[in-house]
């Protein structure tokens, strides 16, 4: 075959796997994945520095399919440019333990950078990309020494520009200037519904993107390489802003039914149309999964991979003889792990003192221990207490270590998702109010779904925060958050708790951890009196007992310990109870522990337990068992001082001895 001849049979290769996956599979979307069947091609053989014999090479451009539901079109350029990544597994797409899903899965596929499917998730994925990347490369490159030195490329589509998480990022990633990104969005004109005319017609995209501080172009024939190529090469060339390129597609090209129909989203072809479609393309109507070895052949990216490789390391190995500091950093860094030497700061006993605000402490004491550690709030530093002071802000000029996310909670979340897939970071980190994880929490999701190593910190966890009222009062988040599966909730009791809380959250491999810390100050209990703070490891564990063979069990979280605590001692001082108070901070992590573990700090026959927590009483039942008790918070706050709020709520010293001695008489 003619250069060109091999180049049209490419493209049109990987249209026919898509057709022939969605027919077999009776499920998915192949008219994206035929639309953009030539972007998907120049991208992988001629644009995108990537390799696919080492698919975790850490100076690849990324790659960032945020129109997930167009999965096929990864999973065939991965194949065919050499990825491990059979043709037996596009077969399977979308079946039971296969590793071409009906969405991406970073976890899962070789050559899948971020888990996309959501719309709106992978593009603001990619801005973390992008922030990490500039981060690294400031913090490492020299003067004609560049190890650091990748672009983030993504594909989006309408469902994306019209989820508001994209326009967020789209916002943060024009002030500070991401020239990093390169982003094509599918404008096919086409949702599930019809056509954008029903709903996305009336602004324009292009100009929205420009008055964010993108550079914009237009590719108007989604077939021309010459077009694509042209609007790549003038994005690389802009140094201070990022790039959108609007591709004018023709959904299912060049199906002669289904093109530019809505039909062609979300379903199969059918079998006719994909033949028809098949004989326009010049391919055998009767053949399934039909690729031409002079397509393997040309497509094939193995060796140009290894050859790029080689050329970075050859780089790396020049950089490394002349900066020996910066390459004994690098080593350490990428390990994923603090340095050595950190130990869990300790607080005074009696100490009054806002878990926030020992957050705040703890944060300073870990800064040199995790020098690439970065993160921020959503524009609400002082409030949440989590800055690293001295660490310089993220901007256009300056790759700090302190985002300014803005008043995005939802971007952030997906960025800081970005930031920790990218690779050589400890965990960053995002915080907001606990009652504002409802706005992040597709990114929490995702992120516990993904296994991504993330830091959440929410503050401000209780109707104890007061005058602020029901609006910001979390009251039924520590039940929704303990609902997604592979999320660690703590929160903490005081401020040697939070030490420790702090140390899971970075020792933590395989999933994200939440701290919820509290805005009113909680007195630090005095450990020469009861268990040590280390105890939260564990998730759960016994911090006072008056007997080691309790008649009453009092459980309690976070503020609510202490609370506890007072009670249990005078119960037990004024009518002899045998009492034990549990501290739980953690619920994820004490079902972690052994049966045996867990039997000790709730031993079965111990019927009188009572759970203390200004939330809702959903879950609590697993711990406290059918004939214990809940003091909870089946309703919203209210607007007071947090002392008064708590109060009049029932939270308080009279009302948890009433509800203790009541459970005591029901169970006797």
């Amino acid at each position: 075959m003619s250069k060109d001849d091999v180049q049209k049979r490419s493209i049109d290769t990987i249209r026919v796997l898509a057709m022939d996956a969605v027919q077999k599979a009776n499920a998915g979307h192949p008219g994206t994945a035929m639309a953009l069947a030539p972007l998907a091609y120049l991208l992988y053989t001629k644009v995108m520095r990537h390799s696919p014999s080492d698919p975790d090479w850490q100076d690849r451009d990324r790659f960032v399919l945020s129109a997930g539901h167009a999965c096929i079109l990864q999973y065939a350029a991965l194949h065919l440019t050499g990825y491990n990544l059979s043709l037996e597994e596009l077969k399977r797409f979308r079946q039971w333990q296969s590793i071409t899903p009906g969405h991406p899965e970073h976890f899962l596929t070789p050559g899948v950078e971020t888990t996309t499917g959501p719309l709106g998730q992978g593009f603001a994925n990619g801005v973390g990309f992008a922030m990490a990347e500039r981060f690294l490369a400031e913090r490492y490159n020299r003067p004609h020494s560049k190890i650091v030195d990748h672009r983030v490329y993504c594909i989006c589509s309408d469902g994306d520009l019209m989820e508001g998480v994209s326009n967020e990022a789209a916002s943060l990633a024009g002030q500070n200037g991401l020239a990093k990104l390169v982003y094509f969005y599918d404008d096919n004109r086409i949702t599930i519904d019809g056509t954008t005319s029903l709903s996305f017609s009336v602004e324009d995209r292009g100009k929205r993107f420009e008055a964010q501080g993108w550079h914009v172009q237009h590719v108007e024939n989604s077939e021309s390489l010459e077009e694509y190529e042209a609007a790549i090469d003038a994005a690389h060339q802009v140094e201070d802003r990022p790039s959108l390129i609007v591709v004018h597609s023709h959904i299912a090209y060049p199906a002669p039914h289904a093109m530019d129909t809505a039909k062609a989203h979300g379903a199969p072809l059918g079998e006719d149309e994909v033949r028809a479609t098949k004989e326009i393309l010049g391919f055998d109507p009767d053949a399934h999964f039909a690729v031409d070895d002079a397509v393997y052949e040309h497509m094939n990216m193995t060796q140009r991979g290894i050859e790029l490789e080689q050329e970075w390391k050859g780089r790396f190995e020049r950089w490394s003889a002349e900066y020996p500091a910066l390459r004994q950093d690098w080593g350490q860094v990428h390990t994923g792990r603090m340095r050595p030497g950190w130990e869990p700061p300790v607080f005074e006993a009696g100490d009054d003192m806002a878990s926030r605000d020992a957050g705040k402490q703890v944060m300073q004491s870990l800064m040199r221990y995790t020098p690439t550690m970065v993160g921020g709030s959503a524009d609400l530093v002082e409030s949440t207490k989590t800055e690293f002071v001295g660490g310089g802000t993220f901007s256009a000029t300056h790759a700090g270590r302190n985002i300014a996310f803005g008043i995005r909670e939802h971007a952030m979340g997906s960025i800081v998702n970005g930031i920790a897939l990218h690779g050589g970071m400890v965990k960053p980190y995002g915080a907001t109010f606990m009652q504002f994880s409802d706005y992040m929490r597709p990114a929490v999701r995702l992120a516990a779904l993904a296994h991504v190593e993330d830091i959440w910190v929410w503050t401000h966890d209780s109707v104890a925060l007061g005058e602020d009222g029901p609006t910001h009062q979390p009251v039924e988040h520590y039940a929704a958050l303990r609902a997604i599966p592979n999320l660690w909730f703590i929160r903490p009791a005081d401020a040697n708790e939070t030490s420790w809380a702090w140390k899971v959250a970075l020792e933590r491999q395989g999933g994200p951890v939440a701290l919820s810390l509290s805005r009113q100050k909680i007195t630090t209990l005095d450990r020469s009196e009861v268990a040590a703070a280390s105890g939260l490891e564990r998730g759960a564990y016994t911090l006072w007992e008056s007997s080691d063979a309790p008649d009453l069990i009092l459980i309690a979280t976070g503020s609510e310990v202490g609370l506890a605590l007072e009670a249990g001692r005078k119960i037990a001082g004024e009518n002899g109870t045998s009492v034990r108070v549990v501290s739980m901070p953690c619920w994820e992590l004490f079902e972690l522990q052994t049966a045996e573990y867990r039997d000790e700090v709730l031993p079965p026959d111990v019927k009188a337990r009572l759970s203390i927590e200004p939330g809702v009483a959903l879950g609590w039942k697993q711990w406290v068992g059918d004939n214990g008790d809940t003091l909870a918070l089946d309703r919203f706050g209210a607007s007071a001082p947090g002392n008064e709020v708590l109060e009049r709520l029932g939270f308080n010293l009279d009302n948890v001895i009433a509800r203790a001695s009541a459970l005591l008489e029901r169970v006797a």
